[in-house]
């Protein structure tokens, strides 16, 4: 019989921005409790992840326990992230650009289980944005129309990921990413198939990159274009230390997409890929106040440029897990925006998400 290991991930003192480790929760839970700011408000997480890897499960279980920390968790969206993809070898796999439909049917069925009151309250999955090769171009279609079968009445769109740097230490969103994915007439043929079924699109790449969904944005203009984690700021490899350089060249950027209507932004994501906070070298997780700090002119530039109403925040858990705990991280967000209006909190925290990936009624 042949048997697994789970792979021995290194001490924390040696773990690499850019790449994904397995939270620890001791080290979270070794944190002073925080009282909860403003409970009552409402909010829709619209970046989680769900996910069984050889070294971490985050499953419905696992997500309750951090939704249930005190904020008022209305409903949640999940974000794509190459789990559960029906198997090459299996009857019922398909042909490659079929496989990623499996974790639609997987998430489809966890947002079901929610859905049966018997969880909780929340709305897990009430939103869910799968990924499609939408290089395949005009052939995407069945893609699409197998995710919307297989989401039901959750399936909200795609995110086909960018993310290129010539520096080997960022990370690509793929290996065989190469520069200017959004450019490509193949991938825009797919794109136009994508808004004709009514879909969205999630956006994801590096700031030295928002150029391309600035080009994006202006070409697709009828199309809704989510864009994730703050366009993507980095603050390691090479970009290590030059934050009084890459923050007005990122504000320029996100300057210019904010003129495309059609867009709207996530704030958060920031832990891992903007580096502004050595998690790694820290004996115990940092506190709302620390983060406030940290995340302040990033968070503050996103509703200057986009307004309230077009800006949403977001968990992306359990990757920010790995620095933040989950009620530590909505704390520091009330704590930026405690000068807001009901009003705009309402937008910053639920109404926006819900808009954008159209789930009716939240609050």
């Amino acid at each position: 019989m042949a048997t697994t290991t789970t792979p021995v991930q290194p001490p924390r003192h040696e773990w690499q921005f850019g790449r994904i480790y397995t939270p620890e929760e001791a080290w979270l839970a070794a944190a002073p409790a925080e009282p909860i700011i403003e409970p009552d408000l409402p909010i829709v997480d619209p970046h989680h992840h769900l996910w069984q890897r050889a070294d971490h499960r985050y499953l419905l279980d696992e997500l309750l326990a951090d939704l249930n920390t005190g904020h008022k968790l209305v409903a949640t969206v999940f974000l794509e992230c190459r789990s559960m993809y029906r198997a090459p070898d299996s009857p019922f796999g398909g042909p490659p650009e079929m496989r990623s439909v499996g974790e639609t049917e997987f998430v489809a069925g966890i947002a079901a289980m929610s859905d049966s009151g018997n969880y909780g309250t929340t709305r897990v999955a009430a939103g869910i944005v799968g990924y499609a090769d939408l290089t395949l171009g005009d052939q995407v279609e069945p893609v699409l129309l197998a995710h919307l079968r297989a989401g039901g009445d959750r399936f909200r769109g795609v995110r086909h990921s960018a993310g290129w740097d010539s520096s080997p230490v960022i990370g690509n969103s793929r290996p065989d990413m190469q520069p200017h994915l959004y450019q490509r007439p193949d991938f825009r043929a797919g794109l136009a198939r994508l808004g004709a079924l009514g879909l969205s699109f999630d956006a994801w790449l590096y700031h030295p990159q928002l150029a391309d969904v600035v080009d994006l944005a202006r070409a697709f203009p009828a199309l809704p274009i989510i864009m994730g984690h703050v366009g993507g700021v980095l603050g390691y490899g090479p970009y290590a230390g030059r934050a009084a350089e890459t923050l007005p060249q990122w504000k320029r950027s996100m300057a210019e997409l904010a003129t495309c209507p059609n867009v709207v932004v996530k704030i958060g994501g920031m832990i891992n890929r903007g580096a502004a906070y050595d998690f790694h070298a820290v004996a115990t997780a940092p506190t709302s106040e620390t983060m406030a700090e940290i995340w302040r002119p990033y968070v503050e530039t996103c509703i200057e440029l986009f307004g309230p109403t077009r800006c949403m925040f977001e968990s992306n858990y359990p990757v920010d897990k790995m620095g933040v705990g989950y009620a530590v991280l909505w704390n520091a967000f009330k704590r930026i925006v405690a000068g807001a209006s009901r009003e705009e909190k309402l937008a910053l925290f639920a109404g926006t998400a819900a808009r954008a990936y159209r789930l009716g009624a939240v609050a």
